[in-house]
């Protein structure tokens, strides 16, 4: 598929966000758009192999079983296809990519059922703020509550799947993505928005050189419409003319790249809404932030 694949799939369900007011007004065309999509991802699929890369942490092999074989009900697509086809070249071009369908329905359901586990065993705790905004209340910046997980914890092994799966994906982009080479990730934070009218104001994941080089969020929201519901994120890509107006939907993967190219925010959410994002880590960048934070800086 290459620039030109990924150009095509702009001219679907990624321009329409990118592209503002069609997006946010009409949901069911891109949801449409997105299903032709994996229609023809699933042509000439091949069997999917799971590896894992985090910081410090790498899945087990079980967990990539179980990523390969869970993922199996969802578009037959290779991580290596997808990655070097569609998610590096939209990235390199766009700084944003959206992939629907990324788990199937079976493995998504499982996710879905562990974060709403999760909650209701009283796992959230109200997010927190650091580097400039830290001084500030954290209520009046964000309204969401977090947990953080590995994925080895006992009824988290489907979200271990879905890490895997995002692991595999980044590690078959190995290459394509700028001047990064991704040594490891964060945690999993699973995050809920109570639907209490709440979100998050405009921010960058990483505005101060931490490591963080690419943003993947996973959304677990079935049935969602932010005409009703609200909870769109919003992304202002530097340089462009533009916002990209991006539902939460369920088994909807996003990935941007995390530093100051990509301002974004939640929109007030009227409906809880849940999903699951990992960053990864620029070795080089990394290993500066790190040397800054032992000497004091």
């Amino acid at each position: 598929m290459g620039r030109e694949g990924c150009g095509a799939a702009v001219g679907g369900l990624l321009w329409l966000a990118l592209s503002g007011g069609p997006a946010a007004a009409e949901p069911k065309r891109r949801r449409a758009a997105a299903a032709e999509e994996a229609e023809e991802d699933d042509e000439g699929a091949a069997k999917k192999r799971a590896r894992a890369g985090p910081e410090q942490r790498r899945p087990e092999e079980a967990q990539e079983q179980e990523a390969a074989s869970g993922a199996a009900s969802g578009p037959r697509v290779s991580a290596g296809r997808l990655a070097q086809d569609y998610v590096a070249p939209c990235l390199e071009v766009y700084g944003i990519c959206v992939k629907d369908g990324f788990l199937g329905e079976a493995l998504g359901a499982r996710v879905l059922a562990e974060v709403g586990g999760l909650h209701r065993a009283g796992k959230f705790r109200a997010g927190q703020l650091a580097g400039p905004g830290a001084a500030l209340p954290p209520a009046r910046v964000r309204g969401d509550q977090i947990a953080w997980v590995e994925g080895r914890e006992p009824g988290c092994h489907a979200v271990g799947a879905l890490v895997a799966r995002v692991d595999q994906l980044i590690r078959h982009c190995a290459g394509r993505l700028g001047p990064y080479r991704v040594s490891g990730r964060t945690k999993a934070m699973v995050a809920c928005y109570p639907g209490n009218g709440m979100g998050y104001v405009r921010h960058v994941d990483n505005p101060s050189g931490d490591g963080r080089c690419v943003t993947c969020i996973y959304y677990l929201n079935r049935h969602w419409d932010s005409k009703v519901h609200g909870g769109i994120l919003q992304i202002y890509p530097e340089g462009r003319q533009v916002v990209a107006n991006i539902e939460p939907i369920f088994d909807r993967l996003l990935l941007f790249w995390s530093d100051r190219r990509n301002p974004h925010e939640v929109k007030p959410a009227y409906a809880t809404r849940y999903a699951i994002t990992v960053w990864y880590f620029d070795a080089k960048e990394r290993a500066e932030a790190k040397g800054r934070h032992r000497m004091g800086m």
